[in-house]
């Protein structure tokens, strides 16, 4: 009978011990889950959550580019760098303007988005993004197709003094005496689609 208290006795404090350290265990969780810290990155601030050109743009083919910049020059095409960084409010406020150069000119020209932490202190040649780099972000520079640079601008450039310079390279009427630019809308593209 002592052997049959002694072992119920034995599995009660097993039990116990089970429960105390379950319940240790889910306090430790909800602990846990109540000290961690929400994501806080967004349009305003200066933190990283990601591509900018993917979230803020919805845009997420600028990143990496088609071609580099010495491609481009050898090509005889027009090119427009974009210096930024992923972590700075205003590139992250920039970001739709970028995507929108490329919306109307992303086939005539080669838009390239540099991101400067991948810029190193050395020496760069002309064909190198890093020799137009100007210390802050964001900035643009537009080339023509000779290679020649028409825009160089710190901040953030308006689309529209930008589209000024490319109607020039493209040879375009000026925005005051030619149809408004504006994108498609897909009902547009099915539409079309359907009636062939």
């Amino acid at each position: 009978m002592n052997s049959i208290k002694w072992l119920f006795s034995q599995t009660q404090i097993i039990t116990n011990g089970l429960r105390l350290v379950s319940k240790c265990l889910l306090l430790g969780c909800l602990l846990f889950v109540i000290s961690m810290q929400p994501a806080l990155a967004g349009i305003k601030d200066d933190r990283y959550d990601g591509n900018i050109f993917v979230i803020y743009a919805g845009n997420g083919s600028l990143v990496p580019a088609k071609e580099t910049l010495a491609q481009t020059l050898a090509e005889h095409k027009p090119a427009i760098l974009t210096f930024y960084t992923d972590d700075s409010s205003d590139c992250k406020k920039y970001a739709p303007v970028v995507s929108e150069m490329q919306a109307f000119y992303g086939r005539a020209t080669e838009i390239i988005p540099i991101s400067v932490d991948t810029i190193a202190d050395k020496t760069y040649q002309p064909t190198e993004p890093g020799y137009y780099y100007g210390g802050s972000v964001p900035q643009v520079v537009v080339f023509n197709q000779s290679g020649q640079v028409i825009l160089n601008k710190k901040g953030q450039v308006p689309f529209e003094e930008i589209d000024d310079k490319l109607r020039e390279i493209f040879d375009l009427l000026p925005r005051t005496e030619s149809v408004e630019l504006k994108r498609r809308s897909p009902k547009e593209f099915s539409s079309q689609l359907e009636d062939q």
